[in-house]
């Protein structure tokens, strides 16, 4: 079995070219196999997974979850919102109450920045950020760059526009962590209180005119307004942010040429997209749905393979 040069997933940043590069080229076989009548394969037959949601969700959760018995895992759902984290247990007691089972990966997602770095310099299983607050979430990231790739053939020069919330965004990070190290250009867009004052620092354009920014893109991924992460009014209404960031059919006719729309999910629809864009032939949003099982079936194999290292 092919290996990482990492034990864990914790973020892009921790990650080498070339195990981007692995990750999309065995994404690319499991893709085959999750479109064949028989979608399951046995590789991991005798490894056990526990899904560890400290936030909840629904698309990240069933996406890992649906990778992880596609390779025949044995797979532990756990939420915290019905747990005895409630009652006071800490990160650590909660996890090795898991490992006690026997668990081989554990695959996590936390509000607190670093908390995935943190179980994994303290357990012996492997562990996957499924998102750790607005830090980083790097299999979104990867899924993100396998679908630029599948449609252009490459990521390597290409213009990468990340529109809308870029400060409480974990999915910009990892992105732009990704797409500059497989060769792509990246752009932020959005309103000025919701661009880090580092991003130039980075490496990033930035712009605030929407429009300059998909007229130069030739892939728009476009952000949900994360208000459940904002602890201040960063613009006066959702209405004045679809006016002035929101992408219509309209915004996108205009420009001279075709560029392809992402979103990580879950829309706001007629906030940061209009229906008639999202569910338009410029929209790739459930293409990163299906590469999500591939490429995170991908992931778990890879980082399976270190097992006996």
């Amino acid at each position: 079995m092919s290996q990482l040069s990492k034990r864990h997933l914790i973020g892009i940043k921790g990650l080498t070219e070339r195990d981007l590069h692995k990750i999309l080229d065995t994404a690319d076989q499991f893709k085959q196999i999750i479109n064949r009548p028989i979608k399951k394969v046995p590789t991991l037959r005798d490894f056990t997974i526990a899904n560890v949601f400290f936030e909840n969700s629904t698309r990240t959760r069933l996406s890992f979850e649906l990778a992880e018995k596609r390779l025949s895992a044995d797979v532990i759902n756990f939420s915290a919102s019905n747990s005895s984290v409630k009652k006071g247990e800490t990160l650590l007691d909660t996890v090795n109450n898991i490992l006690s089972m026997k668990v081989d990966m554990v695959v996590m997602r936390h509000s607190s920045p670093g908390a995935p770095r943190f179980l994994a310099d303290h357990i012996d299983a492997h562990v996957v950020n499924a998102g750790d607050g607005a830090h980083e979430h790097p299999t979104q990231a990867l899924l993100d760059s396998y679908s630029i790739r599948e449609k252009f053939g490459d990521v390597s020069g290409r213009k990468v526009a990340i529109i809308g919330d870029i400060l409480h965004s974990r999915v910009a990070l990892s992105n732009i962590f990704a797409l500059q190290m497989l060769g792509a250009e990246v752009m932020v867009c959005g309103p000025k209180t919701l661009i880090p004052r580092h991003m130039e620092a980075l490496g990033v354009k930035v712009e605030l005119d929407v429009r300059k920014a998909l007229q130069w893109c030739d892939v728009a991924n476009v952000l949900r307004i994360q208000l459940e992460r904002q602890q201040l009014k960063y613009f006066p209404s959702l209405r004045e942010y679809s006016n002035y960031f929101g992408i219509n059919k309209g915004l996108l006719d205009s420009l001279d040429k075709e560029i392809l729309i992402m979103h990580p999910g879950p829309i706001n629809r007629g906030v940061e997209l209009t229906s008639d864009v999202a569910d338009s032939g410029h929209s790739i949003i459930l293409d990163q749905v299906e590469n999500g099982v591939a490429v995170r079936m991908a992931v778990i194999y890879l980082l399976a393979g270190r097992r006996a290292s």
